[in-house]
């Protein structure tokens, strides 16, 4: 932590010495509030969740030894489990209420890679409850989750423009992050990758960065209460259940991407692409 605050105050130095209005207070704190309910939630159920790994643990398929590949092979598992961990995060209405959160900044600074929801552990976990079985060893799995949280902190930047273009085609860079967090039409639900963007060319989702992108959402929520930030789309998420006309719609307006509307009488349904989570 005291390394992000660091990094943040030299942005926020480089900012105003550069004239260039990389942060807003009052969306900066916005994104503290969403921080500070994430570590509270983390502290209740991080205990909870590494029991139930170390637990999973005992009935694994395989056996790893105690060695440096090990753990870096973890760690590619990691990355690999998160494109797919955040690309349900957009296109699936009950996870995109946890992750919205983090893309209802209009800004693009470090301050926002730290604007984390407090409902995110508890959609996040289910995608990494397999990997204690497969024979991921908790505790690796732990100390490489924090080397990948560190390294998707430092994407979250406007400060940095282009990597030299051998690393950018196989590591994620804040262009490609800048991308992804834009509401540019052709930039919607791309680059989904944390480390290695190498995921984004494979399962096509990858977007260069050329037109300036706008941050924030496709409908900004213009609010910088912190309640509202965290639980907004939940209570849209729970008023489309409500307003379901049937069981099955209402598990479609559960599961489906963001933007699925209930089909009108005599109309078939949409067949929905990368049309906007955001």
């Amino acid at each position: 932590m005291p390394i992000f605050a660091a990094c943040i105050a030299l942005e926020a130095i480089f900012s105003t010495l550069r004239q260039r209005k990389l942060y807003a207070l009052k969306d900066f704190a916005g994104s503290m509030s969403q921080l500070a309910m994430n570590i509270l939630v983390k502290l209740a159920i991080e205990g909870t969740i590494l029991a139930v790994h170390l637990t999973l643990y005992q009935y694994r398929v395989l056996d790893f030894n105690n060695t440096w590949a090990t753990w870096l092979l973890t760690l590619l598992v990691l990355d690999f489990v998160f494109y797919f961990y955040h690309r349900a995060s957009h296109r699936s209405r009950v996870f995109w209420a946890a992750h919205v959160v983090h893309h209802s900044s209009e800004y693009m600074n470090f301050g926002t890679a730290l604007r984390q929801s407090p409902t995110g552990p508890l959609t996040r976990m289910l995608f990494y409850w397999p990997l204690p079985l497969l024979g991921f060893d908790p505790i690796v799995i732990v100390s490489a989750g924090a080397v990948a949280t560190i390294y998707g902190f430092w994407t979250h930047t406007e400060v940095v423009k282009r990597w030299w273009w051998p690393l950018e085609y196989l590591f994620v860079s804040p262009a490609h992050h800048r991308v992804h967090h834009a509401s540019n039409p052709q930039y919607i639900d791309k680059n989904y990758a944390n480390m290695l963007i190498i995921w984004d060319h494979l399962f096509g989702t990858f977007a260069e960065e050329k037109e300036q992108p706008r941050y924030g959402l496709i409908n900004n929520i213009k609010t910088f209460n912190p309640i509202k930030i965290a639980f907004h789309e939940w209570l849209a998420l729970l008023r489309g259940m409500r307003d379901a006309g049937s069981p099955y719609e209402a598990w479609q307006a559960f599961i489906m991407p963001p933007d699925w509307k209930k089909p009108r009488p005599c109309e078939p349904e949409q067949n929905y692409g990368a049309t906007g989570s955001q």
